[in-house]
């Protein structure tokens, strides 16, 4: 379970099986309270993957260049 222990400022500090990490407020659901139990889906966009690859090889190759 992912638990709203606080929030500081700008993020809030979520506890996840007895350790804390801060997550950007403006991810959570306005209506978010401390305490609350939310859910996290953390996925792989593989059409973004793939443009970010071939932007850094075409700087590597505009760099590099012979």
């Amino acid at each position: 379970m992912y638990i709203i222990d606080r929030f500081e400022g700008d993020w809030a500090v979520i506890e996840y099986e007895r350790q804390t990490f801060n997550l950007p407020r403006q991810l959570l659901p306005p209506e978010a309270l401390e305490g609350d139990v939310v859910t996290i889906s953390i996925g792989v966009d593989a059409k973004a993957t793939a443009t970010v690859k071939e932007d850094i090889k075409r700087l590597a190759r505009q760099v590099f260049k012979d």
